[in-house]
């Protein structure tokens, strides 16, 4: 069996942070605070549980594609420090703890689970047939604040502005910023048949498209702002963020790819910390007052 160390690297745990802190913001608005603390650890569960699955797989499936690009070759499951067996038990593993703590939740989250597993599972076979891949991306990111709201709300209806301006931001931010990160595969992508946006437009296209998403990510954040009647720690929180995604863009250029990561994780993995901080720091001086 490979170790606990290599499968977390493998699945780069760390990486959570890029869905989590948006599902913890739609679980403190829909509470208008800090929910349940059983609620709370259902929802921590089912979205690092989700993500490890999905990475898991995407790994999995990859391994033989990652064996034959140089940036990859490294990989855990490439180099057999990881066995296909280990991976393959984590990802049924985590695919059973994020199911089985969705139902844990309520019966509307657990049967919702499993075609959004479907979409988190199906993003890793998306680049073999469409370029729209960083949008299934995207969307699998995207889910994590509608299914945080499910989670304290028990339903999917009346006042879903809020969660679903979330998940757009989600979304377009995920899909812009993968634009960047597969600029680095293009030339790999395109020998190896496979389907990105830099590979069918160039990486400069490319770039300009992750422009267009963040200015839409942008949009969808002030939007959710103003209807979620947010103060001013969230306003302060969101002109840091959208400081972190202009500088992101600067670091970048078609000729210049060599602070790709830097970009990536660097600067993204702040963006949910950041608005999450914000948010619940509002909602608990609201709480004050009353």
């Amino acid at each position: 069996m490979s170790s606990a160390g290599s499968l977390f690297r493998m699945v780069k745990f760390s990486h959570s942070v890029f869905a989590l802190p948006f599902a913890l913001s739609a679980a403190w608005l829909a509470s208008g605070g800090m929910p349940g603390p059983r609620v709370l650890a259902l929802i921590v569960l089912c979205t690092v549980a989700a993500r490890t699955a999905a990475m898991g797989f995407n790994r999995l499936v990859d391994r033989r594609i990652d064996a034959k690009n140089p940036r990859t070759q490294t990989r855990e499951l490439v180099s057999g420090e990881v066995s296909a067996r280990s991976a393959t038990i984590l990802v049924l593993s985590s695919s059973g703890l994020f199911i089985a703590g969705a139902f844990a939740l309520n019966p509307l989250s657990g049967w919702l689970s499993l075609p959004v597993l479907a979409v988190l599972l199906g993003y890793s076979l998306a680049k073999r047939v469409t370029w729209l891949a960083h949008l299934v991306l995207g969307l699998a990111l995207g889910l994590a604040p509608l299914g945080a709201w499910l989670a304290v709300t028990g339903e999917l209806s009346g006042a879903l502005a809020a969660p679903l301006l979330l998940a757009l931001a989600v979304t377009t931010w995920v899909a812009g910023f993968d634009l960047i990160y597969s600029c680095q595969d293009a030339e790999v992508d395109r020998r190896q048949a496979l389907h990105s946006v830099p590979a069918r437009f160039g990486i400069r296209r490319a770039l300009q498209f992750s422009i267009l998403l963040h200015v839409l990510t942008a949009g969808a954040l002030v939007a959710f702002g103003l209807h979620a009647e947010l103060g001013l720690a969230y306003w302060c929180a969101l002109v840091v963020v959208l400081g972190l995604l202009t500088w992101q863009h600067g670091l970048v250029s078609a000729d210049d790819l060599s602070r790709v990561d830097m970009a990536f994780f660097s600067l993204n993995g702040w963006v949910g910390v950041l608005l999450f901080i914000g948010l619940a720091t509002d909602l608990a001086l609201v709480s004050e007052v009353v």
